[in-house]
């Protein structure tokens, strides 16, 4: 008996699908099953009906589930036990960013990490603030770079990467643009183009103007930043960003103060307060890159 066949029999236990079960191990479906087959030979007893369906359970499979479960729970403590002695990291991380992002700290963490620990394998995807918080909640990431308002996500640890007001955001022909300073409601009387619902900037926006009896109709909506700077640039309608963000556009728009938006918008890191040992090395790494950031 083998520790990748008892790997591979949970694996098809929990997505109750060869299919699947064979992409989450990163072999050939063929491979799953010659090796579970093998598994059953040695045990006397099929584990896995194949009849229907779905891959389900016999009642010797649910019997040995349990089992198979604590033989690699204790293998994988048994690898951790040795490389906390040696001083090394295995395993994996999903990390997860607000998409576009334009912030280079994350990525000289995740660069800094890769050099130090090459035996942690790294995922990186990309999605709206909402989207990656729920998923570090379920445990489908380990860590987010996202966008928030007011305050960082209840129940989860937190690092905030950057505090700001949102803008609006002009070209200097446009009529705001001769303002330091204009309400929401001002800013409401022209096209609006912002990000889209799920993202910290647009809660920002949404939440300040519910504050003072607006229901600001959107004109236009673009997933990146860039894309909403680019749209307002053209002469489109007022950009929604926050202040940073339209740094790079300088030569192109004019940031224009909201008087009546009071609610930060965050850019934070978060991650749930139970941590392997690779991710409380990332946090530890990010922290010490986005400290020189600051």
């Amino acid at each position: 008996m083998e520790l990748r066949q008892l790997e591979y029999f949970v694996a098809v236990a929990e997505e109750a699908n060869f299919t699947r079960a064979a992409a989450r191990v990163h072999i050939s479906q063929s491979g799953v099953s010659a090796q579970i087959r093998a598994l059953e030979r040695e045990l006397g007893a099929e584990l896995i009906d194949r009849s229907g369906g779905t891959a389900t359970l016999t009642t010797a499979g649910q019997a040995a589930l349990t089992q198979a479960r604590a033989t690699l729970s204790a293998a994988d403590s048994v690898r951790q036990c040795v490389d906390d002695v040696a001083g090394l990291l295995r395993g994996s991380l999903r990390v997860g960013m607000v998409t576009a992002c334009t912030v280079p700290q994350l990525f000289d963490a995740l660069a800094r990490f890769h050099s130090a620990h090459p035996g942690v394998e790294l995922a990186l995807q990309e999605g709206n603030s909402d989207r990656l918080v729920a998923d570090v909640r379920a445990g489908e990431l380990d860590i987010a770079l996202v966008g928030v308002a007011a305050r960082a996500p209840d129940g989860l640890e937190s690092m905030v990467v950057i505090d700001e007001r949102i803008v609006a955001a002009v070209p200097p022909q446009h009529p705001l643009a001769a303002q330091d300073e204009a309400t929401l409601a001002q800013v409401c009387e022209h096209p609006i183009i912002a990000l889209p619902p799920g993202t910290g900037i647009r809660a920002v926006f949404d939440r300040d103007c519910a504050g003072v009896g607006l229901a600001p109709s959107i004109a236009l909506q673009g997933t990146a930043p860039d894309a909403v700077a680019d749209l307002a640039a053209r002469g489109l309608g007022v950009a929604i960003l926050s202040a940073s963000m339209t740094k790079s556009y300088d030569d192109k728009l004019v940031a224009v103060d909201l008087t009546d938006s009071h609610t930060a918008a965050l850019l934070a890191l978060v991650w749930r307060a139970r941590m392997n040992p690779a991710l409380a090395e990332l946090v530890s790494v990010a922290t010490r890159s986005f400290s020189e950031f600051s």
